[in-house]
């Protein structure tokens, strides 16, 4: 018979979740694989889609979209459409992107001050533990 949870106060009772749930979210949308150079490219003006899809290497046209329209939803871009024959389209960070901007390249120059390091970290860890080189490496 289990002992878990015996005689404990249920603190879930008490707390709003969805507060929680809106900032995790927000967490984990902005620092998601493809977010962060999008962020990055539209603080510094409007990008169309096709400078941000040679901007941000790697990503594909569906993902770019995908991450457009998220960014949009959370509030963190705005996007106009100009009536023009082929349509024009811009994206360009929203007040809130722009207070993120110094916050997400402090975030990158400490990435990349420390990538070497943890690098290596990585590499130890996985001779210690038997693990192959570079079995979670992404990029």
């Amino acid at each position: 018979m289990s002992q878990g949870n015996i005689d404990v106060t249920h603190d879930r009772e008490f707390l709003d979740e969805r507060p929680v749930c809106t900032v995790l979210e927000a967490l984990n949308r902005i620092s998601g694989k493809w977010a962060i150079g999008i962020l990055l490219n539209v603080s510094h003006g409007p990008a169309r889609f096709t400078e941000l899809e040679r901007a941000v290497p790697g990503i594909s046209r569906r993902m770019l979209t995908l991450t457009l329209r998220n960014l949009e939803r959370d509030g963190l871009i705005s996007r106009t459409v100009y009536a023009t024959v082929p349509p024009k389209v811009e994206y360009r960070a929203t007040g809130m992107a722009v207070e993120l901007y110094d916050s997400l390249t402090a975030l990158t120059a400490w990435a990349e001050r420390h990538r070497e390091t943890i690098a290596g970290s990585r590499e130890a860890y996985d001779r210690e533990h038997g693990r192959p080189a570079g079995a979670d490496a992404d990029c």
